[in-house]
């Protein structure tokens, strides 16, 4: 989950990012045949997705739904091009994939994937990303850490250092799904055509620094104020507080690509306060901070 520098992160600024508690589980059995029988489901033990993927030629024979159809054909092939053992023995493979999350939220449910594949075809993670989708890679980096990070993607590099990050006022944090997940593929697209200058990534990678100082609840509020103001006046879109929740007693932060998937939101006026206030505008679940972030 990216807390700092979203869309600034493509262009080298260092962001803050929290690994959460919600993965993915991946089981792969090995049987007699030359295909893959992929099943993903969610955490309710529902199927979302299902596919048949012919080895000899990796063409999807059956998918439930064909965009994630393709993507998966595209994300195995690219296995097999950093790892040609892989797949390589005319075996049947049944994978039965497990969210831990609502598919709706977002959480970096492709990278996670990414990072499961990679662990699966014994290949280097963010190479086998890079090879698929075009972001900032900080998602793999949730996807194999144990705490929060700070990520910067270089030119041909990336910089990733564990933190302690666990605000003493977490308590006083929590997260509200909009259930409206945001296509992250095509945010980043946009954002790749709108370079920012060397003065606003400088900004952020200078917010994100900032962010390590802060401990009160008062001055977060403050930082998300002035960070969603910098990213509000790169991108032209109105944040999310203005769009939505104008009259909510406390601060909103987007999270990732705005517009979508989940947001954070700050209990100046106590969390019955908060909960109350979002269940009047339709939104049921709220999660608290250590509920969700490792």
């Amino acid at each position: 989950m990216l807390l700092s520098s979203e869309y600034l992160v493509l262009f080298g600024a260092t962001a803050l990012a929290l690994p959460t508690r919600l993965g993915q589980k991946m089981k792969v059995q090995e049987l007699n045949g030359s295909e893959i029988i992929w099943n993903s489901y969610g955490p309710d033990g529902k199927k979302w997705f299902s596919a048949e993927i012919d080895l000899m030629g990796f063409d999807v024979t059956e998918s439930s739904h064909p965009e994630t159809g393709k993507f998966l054909r595209k994300l195995l092939k690219a296995c097999c091009q950093n790892n040609s053992e892989f797949l390589s023995h005319w075996k049947k493979y049944k994978v039965d994939h497990y969210l831990e999350f609502p598919n709706s939220w977002g959480l970096g449910s492709s990278s996670t994937l990414i990072f499961n594949m990679a662990s699966w075809a014994d290949v280097n993670p963010y190479h086998l990303y890079f090879d698929v989708e075009q972001g900032s890679g900080y998602d793999v980096a949730c996807a194999g850490a144990e705490g929060p990070i700070l990520y910067t993607l270089g030119d041909g590099s990336i910089d990733l250092e564990e933190i302690d990050f666990k605000p003493s006022f977490h308590d006083k944090l929590f997260f509200i799904p909009l259930n409206q997940k945001t296509s992250s593929k095509e945010a980043v697209e946009k954002a790749k055509q709108q370079k920012p200058d060397k003065k606003i990534i400088q900004e952020a990678t200078e917010l994100t620094n900032k962010l390590l100082d802060i401990h009160s609840l008062t001055q977060f509020e403050n930082w998300i104020a002035q960070h969603e103001s910098l990213i509000s006046n790169y991108t032209g879109i109105q944040r999310i507080k203005d769009q939505k929740f104008p009259d909510f007693q406390g601060e909103i932060k987007s999270l990732g690509a705005w517009g979508g998937d989940i947001i954070l939101a700050t209990a100046s006026n106590g969390k019955e306060a908060l909960v109350s206030y979002f269940k009047t505008k339709g939104y049921e679940k709220v999660i608290p901070y250590a509920e969700l972030i490792l």
